[in-house]
């Protein structure tokens, strides 16, 4: 995805009018929360909250060498939505982290149009390295370019292009697998 010139000036002018923080909110906020609402669904309005409030927090630390402002954003709420299953798993002492923790899959079921291949697919997600997932759930549901995917988990672009790719072949091949009824 290109950059957004009004998202370049907009971020600057936040610096020195706080008040033209709104519009990057207003440009953003939807796919933001979406962010939330598939990873966290019963959290998503209140991490949607503290991810505003971090980055409005955060607004002078923006680094355009790094990114766009929207993989910038989809930064923070990355950290926040990590803090989040970090203080999940604090508040449960002594009991195992189950795989939900990182990754809610139960909300993924309501959103793949093949319902019959969801359990096949959860399972060939679950089996990515997290960073390969990560990014192929930016690209797809968040429609990050693989260079501001990158910026987000904080990898090279390279070495992110090549992750996203390797993760696409392992879905492909286990998605054709399950189709040709192959158990390998």
């Amino acid at each position: 995805m290109i950059e957004d010139p009004d998202d370049q000036e907009g971020r600057h002018r936040t610096v020195r009018d706080p008040v033209a923080f709104a519009a990057l909110v207003e440009r953003h906020a939807t796919d933001l929360h979406g962010y939330f609402a598939r990873r966290a669904p019963q959290a998503a309005d209140d991490l949607h909250a503290e991810l505003w409030l971090r980055a409005y927090a955060a607004r002078r630390g923006y680094d355009p060498e790094r990114g766009s402002v929207r993989a910038w954003l989809f930064g923070v709420a990355r950290n926040v939505l990590s803090a989040h299953w970090r203080q999940r798993a604090a508040d449960r002492p002594g009991l195992p982290r189950s795989a939900g923790d990182d990754d809610p899959w139960a909300a993924v079921d309501d959103r793949l149009v093949a319902a019959s291949m969801a359990p096949q697919l959860r399972a060939l997600l679950a089996q990515l390295p997290s960073v390969e997932r990560e990014l192929l759930l930016l690209v797809a549901w968040e429609q990050l370019s693989p260079t501001e995917a990158a910026a987000v988990v904080g990898i090279p672009a390279a070495t992110a292009r090549t992750r996203l790719h390797r993760a696409r072949n392992r879905m492909r091949d286990g998605a054709a697998r399950h189709m040709t009824g192959d158990p390998t």
